[in-house]
């Protein structure tokens, strides 16, 4: 790839957003973040980052220089060579995308004649990018190029997504701006994949279709095995041996979570509908996604007799290790559940910001494990941080109530904490007793 230092608005400080935002800044760009949140804005101008990422920090702070931050967006574009679309796009009420925000930065364009290119990043709809270009014509932009470059970043290793990443795909219909988008990642040694706009749109959601359908087959897998006896993490070993099928997103648990595969599943199953056409394999992986957790309440209110009055420790609260977001987490499915079972909950997370809302404003956070676990009825292990592996579980086993611990991850050797005298519980695993 070819390429030189281009000065690039970022529109939208998100996850996705400052990881592009710091990334360019590392190849060489000028990078302006546009966000519509004052104190973001204000925290990221102070040198403070609004989100946990690891490595994103650091990198944010070795290239401050190339980095500007601003709730102006005629600022943002005013010397861009090319913007870039990287605002959430959250589910209606309907499944489908919510796009206003994508169309809030688009009219926030009018006018930006010297643009190269607008370029999105956001998660869309497939269609989007030819509605996208109808109304930059409409606006006088006929000569500004247009382009679908979707994110395949994993929130927890974003960063090295990003500058390692296994494909970057270039949705145009305009050789110019491929090359220019192209040229943009120039120093990233990653295959590029120039497509038309509307199938690089659904690259996104396939690729985050195909792997949450992994996730879903995996727990469908464990319910068999714990229906039979067999160890659902021995199965997914020797089946992730064959190189057709790998070990990657062959983890039963408690279900996938997070701003990416929810959203994304049910936007696709939408515009499936949409169009007329029943997408009955998705609408099977979201089903089973959504009672992942609720069965494993269900199976630990028939270890206990009863939830009524028991305490519940949730050790983990984002939807996976190394990130502190909550979107779609099933820790939430469950502290929401075990409340309603009449359960008293105290919960431990390393990174989740504090939440004033319901179920979290009801539960007792406390800021260690073993703090935590002290007083519990059971515990549940909702979010594999490696905090766990590190806990003294058979210290942890005299402050419990009651030692009944479920792995929802498969984190731990149930035979280990069995000889410790737990009760372990876990998924597609048999229960081991002391």
């Amino acid at each position: 790839m070819q390429g030189s230092a281009r000065n690039i608005a970022i529109f939208g400080a998100g996850y996705i957003g400052l990881v592009t935002a710091a990334c360019f800044a590392r190849l060489g760009h000028r990078v302006t973040v546009r966000d519509i949140q004052p104190e973001r804005v204000r925290l990221l101008q102070a040198g403070d980052v609004p989100i946990y990422e690891p490595g994103l920090g650091e990198l944010l702070a070795d290239n401050k220089e190339s980095l500007t931050y601003t709730l102006d967006a005629s600022e943002a574009v005013r010397d861009a060579h090319v913007a870039y679309i990287c605002v959430d796009t959250p589910p209606t009420a309907s499944g489908d995308a919510d796009l206003s925000r994508v169309w809030s930065v688009i009219d926030s364009l009018r006018g930006a004649t010297h643009l190269a290119a607008v370029v999105v990043k956001s998660t869309v709809p497939v269609g989007t990018g030819a509605r996208i270009r109808a109304a930059l014509d409409s606006a006088g932009l006929q000569h500004v190029g247009y382009a679908s470059n979707p994110e395949f970043t994993a929130e927890g290793r974003a960063v090295t997504d990003f500058l390692q990443p296994d494909r970057i795909v270039v949705g145009t219909d305009d050789p110019d701006t491929a090359e220019l988008v192209a040229g943009l990642h120039a120093g990233i040694h990653g295959p590029v994949q120039t497509m038309d706009v509307a199938s690089a749109e659904m690259v996104k959601l396939a690729s985050n279709a195909l792997l949450a359908t992994k996730i879903t087959f995996i727990n469908e897998i464990a319910t068999v095995c714990e229906a039979t006896g067999a160890d659902v993490t021995r199965v997914a070993d020797a089946v992730g041996l064959d190189h057709r099928l790998g070990r990657h997103f062959l983890n039963a648990g408690l279900g996938y979570g997070g701003s990416c595969f929810p959203k994304d599943s049910r936007a696709l199953r939408a515009m499936a509908s949409n169009s007329g056409y029943s997408f009955q394999l998705l609408n099977a992986v979201i089903e089973v996604n959504d009672l992942q957790p609720r069965r494993a309440v269900q199976r630990l209110k028939s270890e206990l007799g009863t939830l009524r009055d028991k305490r519940i420790a949730l050790l983990g609260m984002t939807f996976k290790p190394g990130t502190d977001d909550m979107r779609e987490a099933p820790s939430t499915v469950m502290a929401s559940r075990l409340l309603a079972e009449g359960a008293d909950l105290t919960c431990w997370d390393p990174m989740a910001r504090p939440a004033d809302t319901a179920p979290w404003n009801q539960a007792e956070r406390r800021p260690t494990v073993l703090e935590a676990l002290t007083g519990a009825d059971a515990a549940v292990i909702v979010t594999e941080w490696h905090d766990l592996l590190d806990t003294d579980w058979a210290a942890a086993r005299s402050l419990m109530r009651t030692p009944v611990l479920f792995d929802g991850r498969n984190v731990l050797d149930p035979d280990t904490l069995g000889r410790f005298g737990y009760t372990c519980m876990s998924v597609g695993r048999a229960t081991v007793r002391p």
